[in-house]
């Protein structure tokens, strides 16, 4: 039996712009878990004995700020070398030939694909041909795969390609293909690359998979991270696992809040919720989001304390895991039990007023149109820091979706001041 070791999306030393100003995030844990899954991933090789380990693009985030990148991912390569165990890359938009400026010699049990044509590499002892191709700049828009050669006879077929297959929203579209393109080569396998959540895809003659990033570098990345294990048998695939090997996992925690009446019985409702993600984890740290909503009488408290409530929920966080668990944000989406209109009834004389709060769509209209008219806050987007402009989660200031959350924020919590809302309480 044949076991080989399809990864893509190492992102080795992605930079995570930002990170320190989240108080108490695990700010090296973090930035060194690129590094970490890399070595659980030469771990779990070396453990499977598994004949070779593919590489399907963007092993690299862009250039390297320094040798030390490489000379990391050279260090697990050599380390693979002394198992037997071989290494076939193809680069993708991240890592292009292009992009990349700095070279070091990799040990010699890798192989790297041109970027020229599509070109084929057999395995004799294992009787595997393996076809592949690699960027030579960022932006790729040709469909490559009429290009790769025909299947090798007597071999099982693997085709490697960083691809966006059939135009998945949310992606660039590089090296664009279909399904039916891909099948038609008539490949055993296909090691895909670039998108970063698994996906397994069987047709009547090929199997398609996308292993996901080998670990989770923010909250856009949520979920278990690794590669897939295949296990080939007399020409034909008989498993496909998915191997966790990330460092970190990042998460989002849901809590529904219906119905709550205090502070404290919202703490106890998120406290549930983040134990059952903990569990999940099965003893990966945890980077979460909370994200509580639902209507309830406690929604005025909480929005007239809302960073109060924050920091509770981050307390909790430590108090249930310590060390486990870092809350990276929270989100309050709570609303009130009491509709607007009952409200309005109870007290009409504030109409106008809560008219101009509760029309979300007006209030990001005049917002809008005070950054377009004065100049000096219009260019406060050029004035940001380096960390509010670049992070995961930039701030961007003519962006409606920022206003909206901006609006969204006033809103609550002049709602809870205009009615009285007791602080202490």
């Amino acid at each position: 039996m044949l076991k080989f070791i399809h990864a893509a999306d190492i992102h080795l030393d992605s930079s995570l712009r930002g990170l320190d100003r989240y108080e108490g995030a695990p700010v090296e844990m973090i930035r060194n878990a690129t590094r970490k899954a890399l070595d659980n991933l030469v771990d779990l090789a070396t453990a499977e004995s598994v004949a070779f380990v593919i590489v399907a693009g963007d092993l690299y985030d862009g250039d390297w700020e320094d040798y030390n990148t490489g000379l990391y991912f050279a260090s697990g390569m050599s380390r693979l070398r002394e198992a037997g165990i071989k290494v076939f890359i193809t680069t993708g938009n991240h890592d292009a030939q292009s992009k990349i400026t700095h070279q070091l010699r990799l040990p010699e049990n890798v192989t790297s694909f041109s970027t020229g044509k599509p070109e084929t590499v057999v395995l004799e002892d294992a009787g595997v041909a393996l076809h592949g191709w690699s960027y030579n700049k960022k932006a790729v828009t040709k469909n490559p795969v009429p290009d790769y050669p025909a299947p090798v006879p007597g071999c099982f077929n693997i085709g490697i390609l960083h691809t966006n297959l059939d135009g998945r929203p949310g992606h660039e579209p590089y090296a664009p293909c279909s399904r039916e393109d891909l099948a038609g080569r008539n490949y055993d396998y296909w090691a895909l690359g670039h998108i970063h959540k698994r996906d397994e895809i069987r047709t009547e003659n090929t199997t398609i998979v996308y292993p996901g990033n080998l670990q989770g570098r923010h909250i856009r990345e949520t979920g278990s991270k690794g590669c897939s294990l295949v296990s080939v048998d007399d020409g034909a695939i008989i498993d496909i696992e998915h191997r966790d090997l990330s460092v970190v996992r990042w998460e989002r925690c849901i809590a529904d809040l219906t119905g709550v009446a205090d502070g404290d019985e919202a703490l106890e409702r998120i406290a549930a919720s983040l134990r059952e993600i903990i569990a999940e984890a099965d003893g990966i740290p945890l980077a979460a989001r909370v994200v509580a909503s639902g209507a309830c009488r406690a929604h005025m408290r909480i929005a007239s304390q809302k960073e109060r409530w924050i920091n509770e929920v981050r307390r909790l966080g430590s108090d249930i895991d310590i060390g486990g668990v870092w809350i990276e944000k929270v989100e309050f989406r709570t609303s009130a039990e009491t509709t607007t209109a009952e409200l309005l009834e109870k007290d009409s004389t504030l109409g106008d007023l809560l008219h101009s709060i509760t029309e979300p769509s007006a209030v990001e209209d005049n917002l809008l149109e005070i950054f377009a008219a004065n100049k000096d806050i219009s260019s406060l987007n050029n004035k940001l820091p380096a960390d509010l402009k670049y992070g995961y989660e930039k701030l961007d200031l003519s962006d409606k979706e920022t206003l909206r959350a901006f609006a969204e924020d006033a809103r609550r919590l002049l709602l809870a001041r205009i009615f009285g809302i007791d602080n202490d309480k």
